[in-house]
């Protein structure tokens, strides 16, 4: 049994996408980090790098959805621009960077529960059990129907998007050093530091290329994935480049960097703890924590429909393709997500007993989730020149700028991003001298997709069929 019932619309969509980047989040928690670890002001300019950027890597991507329709979007397009046996290592890169993304936000969400309910509620609770009920829900929510996900999801970000915009408007109001354009200054961006700041930035949107992936889902698979990845970047990269701005202009221009090293991820807490109602303050905090869950739903869905067309492609076990005769939903990659996360959390449970609160974070959370974003980044160059390679073999009624010109421009962009990462991996872990936990994280992205590559080739000069020969499913409904 397939998954479509074709229930996903534009809105729907982009809902979705917005809510894996965790708008809240990325504010709060992206933003401060970066303006405190680079000193660089020009945060707010990168993130209007970086939409455009993914604006222009978009267009090919996007007219690939139109031309394949599969749950797992990177690998069956590179599959089919690249060849069989790429699509299958970067099948096993996707689907552990996805995991890496999913299961690291459980430490953040833990340690925030926690803090919540010290703080509001008096209990103390370690962050496991603030993480275990996260996952409980989740894992049951990833069972029902997906458009039942994005009704919830859609009520989560329309309050993320509230709370970040009273704050905005906050710290446009009390600016203490008056307005100033110098966050958007080129030379502010353009100097060393240039690849640091690029690296956190594009952190910020990892979850905005899993529209394709509901491509088998939506109600018209030409349209509703382009126009709602091109809507979700827009909004995006404007939104975090306003917000960044604000923070700047709430703290001064002069005073940011200093203020962030200081207060991290509770600096805007802090500052509307100052100007703002003590109500609205722990709403901001409840919201902080429901921007999480989005992110940890949004991403748990990705990854149970990758499960489901590696297991319906022969790339993994063929019972991942099971889905729900009820709720056409991936039951079974659902399921395996969830015992994969649920490992993970009991493993830094028993790891962090006797460790700071923080300890999670720093950890669990900041190891994890970039070692994701290393992964989905390559990924995103790989795809660009795979546009190329399949567009290049087929006619299509695609423009040149589409075909050709925007994949190569992509293709180069994110790769020197990727280096950018792979440089700065050390500050973005947060490791104060360099060492080898880095490329252990890398090895753990990169080595199964390698391996996963090897066997396919040796699979295919044996003169068998390659995994994953289920790769184009044709958008023709």
């Amino acid at each position: 049994m397939g998954l479509g019932q074709r229930t996903i619309g534009i809105p729907a969509l982009v809902v979705m996408i917005i809510a894996a980047s965790a708008p809240l989040t990325v504010v709060a928690g992206g933003v401060s980090t970066n303006f405190a670890v680079t000193g660089m002001l020009g945060v707010p300019l990168s993130f209007v790098v970086l939409g455009v950027v993914l604006l222009i890597f978009s267009l090919g991507y996007t007219a690939m959805s139109r031309q394949i329709s599969n749950a797992g979007a990177f690998y069956a397009y590179i599959a089919e621009g690249l060849g069989k046996a790429s699509g299958v290592g970067a099948a096993m890169v996707a689907v552990v960077s996805y995991n890496l993304m999913q299961i690291g936000i459980y430490g953040l969400f833990g340690f925030a529960s926690a803090s919540f309910a010290g703080s509001l509620l008096g209990w103390d609770i370690p962050w496991w059990v603030g993480a275990l009920a996260g996952w409980l829900v989740v894992g049951v929510l990833g069972l029902n129907r997906v458009d039942f996900s994005a009704k919830l999801l859609g009520i989560v970000v329309a309050l993320e998007f509230l709370i970040v915009t009273v704050y905005d408007i906050i710290a446009i109001a009390q600016a203490p050093e008056g307005l100033d354009a110098s966050g958007f200054t080129p030379t502010e961006l353009f100097a060393p530091g240039l690849g640091a700041v690029l690296a956190f930035s594009i952190a910020a949107f990892m979850g905005f290329e899993s529209g394709t992936i509901y491509n088998e889902e939506v109600k018209d698979p030409k349209r509703t994935a382009r126009w709602a990845t091109l809507i979700a970047v827009s909004i995006i990269a404007v939104f975090y480049a306003f917000s960044a701005w604000s923070v700047a202009m709430g703290e001064g221009s002069s005073n940011v960097v200093a203020a962030a090293g200081e207060f991290g991820p509770d600096l805007i807490f802090v500052f509307l703890g100052k100007f703002a109602p003590t109500w609205f303050v722990d709403v901001a905090n409840l919201m902080f924590i429901t921007s999480l869950f989005a992110a940890l739903l949004a991403f748990h869905n990705v990854v149970a429909r990758y499960f489901y067309a590696m297991g319906r492609g022969g790339a993994l076990p063929s019972f991942l393709a099971r889905t729900s005769r009820r709720s056409h939903s991936p039951i079974a990659g659902s399921m395996t997500q969830s015992v994969l996360a649920l490992l993970v959390i009991i493993i830094f449970a028993i790891v962090s007993t006797g460790k700071e609160p923080l300890f999670i974070v720093l950890t669990m959370f900041t190891w994890m989730t970039n070692a994701g974003a290393y992964g989905l980044v390559l990924l995103m160059a790989l795809t660009s020149f795979a546009v190329l390679g399949y567009f290049a073999k087929r006619r299509t009624g695609d423009s040149l700028i589409t075909r050709v010109i925007a994949p190569l421009a992509a293709g180069l962009m994110l790769g020197y991003i990727f280096i950018q990462i792979v440089v700065n991996f050390d500050v973005l872990i947060g490791l104060e001298e360099p060492g080898a936990l880095p490329w252990v994280l890398q090895g753990i992205v990169i080595l199964p997709g390698v391996i996963a590559f090897l066997i396919a080739q040796w699979v295919r000069t044996d003169r068998h069929a390659v995994p994953a020969d289920d790769t184009v499913q044709p958008t023709n409904h």
